[in-house]
């Protein structure tokens, strides 16, 4: 019994629980004062309708995805008083306009550090024009260039991926930035914070970025102050506050390790034990990263640069980061490498494009590793249409879910994607958090971006876009091996009640 008191003691003086009900208490209040107001007051009743009905035509007639759109009628048209309220108040999926104003401006002044080598294009075009339409699409559009001289290596586990990390954090001589979406006290957390502890006192720059609400349950309270008073630069991304706004819904989602300039890590995998099994969840946890070493990590550094310089104006030379080596004669060719960054900052859906432009190229086969099956009809079309016209669409799904709901919602999608002859499996020994395609076996892309709303339209994400790549291969042997371990969905089918919930689920999708 005493146990039970203390376990709910820590969870009633928890931040998650205190924020938590913060939040409650401002919806609850909110309703409360929009049906006092129109229940009493026939003009203010009015008043709100109408506004709910301008709420309508404005989103209907808005730049913007349309189940996002469809999600948020439906609750306007239901509820017109405090449905038109709730969309001014959280409809807008662009981030706070300070935020916005900081990270355009710093967008701005960095874009001519992200010079494009055409002539790599040109070299790409001339093996095949639809690759260097997407390398072009990227430098253009996300301002990330396509790069040679860059090896990559392939990681397909945590594990392994952990000890990469390791040992190139051992070799810093200069500076190491890494950002990352969750970092949690542990195992593995305490052993790359030994060695940055023990590198600040070497004399290497230390900079360090975790997202607040990734983190809130996992580090304490202004973590950041902790970590500067052991020398390492830190700042926490869009500090969460309980204030009900959509600017919270804006999170730092990506992996990023840049060691000198030389060496990046990103993928799948966060600071936090479950991620190389030592830590028990979901069953076996199963993820990716990827390493590059050579002209391709400026793509990454420019990215932390850009983030960091948002939060905490610092920099006004980011070139003293570039690498003072040239890897022209020490790297082979190893294809071309495209680190690419995507923000809610635009409209553009860099993330998704991307997947698309990917699947609509292939010809011969496109295999998947997604957490988040949560689609939109763009991504359903091309995905569908890939399979009818003969490509092999093979993609993986976790087991053993993290969230329930997640995962009925992911499932709700098998029916219409196993008729068109989208093969999909679940991975049965426990949590797949990998998000991979490979395709043709000469295209792949490894990153942080699910296949989900979140991913796609509101968080910062970032990837590598591969092409002719040694490790292409690689990653697709460790697809087929994964398929092996994990149990076909064959003619998907469930009971009436489920059926619902799922359908409630997926109109309101892009609101998650």
């Amino acid at each position: 019994m005493t146990k039970l008191f203390k376990k709910l003691f820590r969870v009633l003086i928890s931040r998650l629980f205190i924020v938590g009900m913060l939040l409650l208490l401002q919806v609850i209040w909110f309703i409360i004062i929009i049906e006092i107001l129109g229940r009493y007051f026939n003009l203010i009743n009015s008043f709100f309708t109408l506004l709910s009905m301008v709420a309508v035509l404005w989103l209907v007639n808005k730049k913007d995805n349309p189940a996002y759109k469809l999600a948020w009628v439906i609750p306007i048209l239901l509820y017109p008083l405090l449905g038109g309220l709730m969309y001014l108040f959280m409809g807008d999926k662009k981030p706070s306009r300070k935020l916005r104003n900081k990270m355009i401006n710093i967008y701005s002044k960095t874009s001519k550090l992200m010079k494009q080598d055409f002539k790599i294009i040109e070299e790409i075009k001339n093996i095949d024009k639809s690759i260097a339409n997407q390398a072009y699409y990227i430098s253009q559009t996300a301002k990330f260039p396509i790069y040679k001289n860059t090896i990559a290596e392939y990681y397909k586990s945590g594990e392994s991926n952990f000890t990469a990390i390791k040992d190139e954090l051992k070799k810093a001589k200069q500076y190491i930035f890494m950002e990352y979406f969750i970092i949690a006290e542990g195992i593995m957390w305490n052993e790359i914070l030994a060695i940055l502890e023990e590198k600040v006192k070497e004399g290497v720059e230390v900079r360090l970025i975790y997202d607040d609400m990734g983190c809130l349950t996992l580090l304490p309270y202004n973590y950041f102050k902790k970590m500067e008073q052991k020398g390492i630069k830190c700042i926490s991304f869009n500090k969460f506050i309980p204030i009900f706004s959509i600017a919270m819904n804006h999170r730092d989602h990506r992996k990023i390790v840049v060691i000198d300039g030389n060496t990046a890590f990103t993928g799948g995998i966060n600071m936090a034990d479950e991620y190389i099994n030592e830590k028990i969840r979901f069953g076996h946890w199963k993820d990716t990263g990827i390493m590059l070493k050579g002209d391709a990590v400026w793509n990454f550094t420019v990215m932390f640069l850009q983030m960091w310089n948002s939060v905490t104006p610092t920099d006004k030379d980011y070139n003293k980061y570039r690498p003072n080596v040239h890897h022209s004669k020490e790297i082979h060719f190893d294809g071309y490498v495209q680190p690419y960054g995507d923000t809610p900052l635009d409209q553009e859906a860099v993330g998704e494009n991307v997947y698309l432009n990917i699947i609509n190229s292939a010809k011969n086969y496109i295999y998947i590793f997604t957490p988040y099956l949560i689609i939109d009809n763009e991504m359903m079309t091309s995905l569908c249409l890939a399979a009818k016209k003969g490509v092999d669409v093979k993609i993986v799904t976790p087991g053993i879910p993290d969230k329930k709901y997640v995962f009925w919602l992911t499932q709700s999608y098998y029916g219409q994607l196993s008729e068109a002859g989208v093969k999909i499996y679940e991975y049965t020994p426990g949590f797949l958090h990998a998000k991979c395609f490979v395709c043709d076996d000469e295209i792949a892309t490894v990153g942080t971006i699910n296949m989900d709303y979140r991913s796609l339209f509101l968080h910062f994400e970032c990837g590598v876009f591969l092409y002719k790549s040694n490790i292409i291969s690689e990653i697709k042997s460790d697809i087929l091996e994964t398929i092996n371990e994990s149990k076909e969905i064959i003619d998907y089918k469930v009971k009436l009640p489920k059926r619902l919930m799922q359908a409630v689920l997926r109109l309101f999708a892009p609101l998650m």
